[in-house]
């Protein structure tokens, strides 16, 4: 658990990081990667890789077998300190708190982050650690058609991709749609907002309609821009007096996807269902599906729209450009480049600190 990895993240040191960034690299190729293999990786002289193995071990951040050879595989939580290793460096949290949220597949935590230009206070935000593959990769497999035929599976490559889905659709999604701001990934952890309110299903909403309309509203957005969220239920949903926020993502697919049809009159028919249910709200499934599958149309009808006014007025500049340059009589030195100061460009450089993206 994350208890267990604070308790030793502050007595790990960059080639304790190394080797574990080694048996991680070596987990593509290998299920128990050789000593071997790591002493390539890092360097370092076999007593002194072998000592740091035992300390990691003792820690309960790698695991070790002796047969058929030595090797060894990264625990979830040498994993979890990878992954914070990689925000406190780019300062994307500060600190991290208690654990607010636990599911099948990802845990949550609390956790602080500075501001960007040291000006306001730290505010909160939350870590999401991806669990896919911990209990059986196989079970995970059968229902993430995203995982593609790979042979060679691990946990790591399991619970990695799912964060690296998640954030990048929520990315592509915000602000359009009402999602959590994504502001980090890395492995199989994405440091995100707080979502606001609470959880649909554990709210006795005084005015359900309007929910209700907000929510089929945002599906219609986040259909218009080709995504279905594929796990959308009250278990998802975030209310508020300001609205609602979807959360969860990973599993979303495309329209072009072969069952896309059905997965959004599943993801509709819980909406429905849960505030028939609960409110005695009734709605036409056909219709609500009708009219959210009506947003790709409009989308389509504004972009053709925008695309001629834009062809319109860039003829109508371009003209106006012609005639300008036609007109103007430049002097060389007008377009002479800036000189920098190369002390001043040294102590840009020295400032900048280097990337550790994971």
């Amino acid at each position: 658990m994350i208890d267990e990895v604070l308790k030793v993240f502050n007595k790990l040191d960059a080639k304790d990081f190394r080797i574990l960034t080694g048996i991680e690299t070596g987990m593509k190729h290998f299920e128990w990667v050789p000593i071997e293999e790591l002493n390539k990786y890092t360097k370092l002289p076999f007593d002194k890789l072998e000592y740091r193995l035992k300390k990691l071990v003792r820690e309960k951040l790698v695991v070790r077998t002796t047969q058929p050879y030595e090797g060894f595989q990264i625990y979830f939580e040498g994993y979890d300190a990878l992954a914070l290793n990689a925000f406190v460096k780019r300062k994307s949290i500060s600190a991290i708190g208690d654990e607010i949220g636990v599911g099948k597949e990802s845990v949550i935590f609390e956790a602080i982050r500075q501001p960007e230009l040291a000006i306001g206070e730290p505010f909160p935000v939350i870590i999401k650690f991806h669990r896919e593959g911990r209990t059986s990769f196989k079970q995970i497999k059968r229902v993430r058609e995203h995982l593609g035929d790979r042979e060679h599976f691990s946990w790591i490559y399991a619970a990695r991709l799912a964060a690296q889905r998640e954030y990048e659709i929520m990315s592509k999604l915000y602000p359009q749609v009402s999602v959590p701001k994504p502001l980090d990934q890395n492995r199989h952890a994405i440091v995100m907002e707080i979502a606001e309110g609470s959880l649909l299903s554990k709210t006795r909403l005084v005015n359900p309609e309007w929910y209700l309309d907000e929510i089929l509203r945002q599906a219609k957005i986040t259909y218009s821009l080709g995504v279905i969220h594929a796990d959308l239920s009250e278990y998802n949903i975030f209310v508020s007096e300001d609205g609602v926020q979807f959360i969860d993502w990973p599993q979303y697919v495309n329209l072009d996807h072969p069952h896309a049809d059905e997965i959004l009159e599943r993801d509709v028919s819980n909406i429905l269902t849960h505030f028939s249910r609960k409110y005695n709200i009734k709605r036409e499934l056909e219709e609500v599906l009708k009219e959210i599958k009506s947003g790709v149309k409009e989308t389509s009808d504004k972009k053709e729209d925008d695309l001629e006014e834009f062809e319109e007025g860039y003829s109508e500049d371009r003209e106006e450009e012609i005639e300008y340059f036609e007109a103007e009589d430049f002097e060389a030195e007008d377009f002479e480049a800036e000189k920098i100061d190369s002390e001043d460009l040294e102590k840009t450089a020295s400032k900048k600190e280097p990337s550790n993206k994971g």
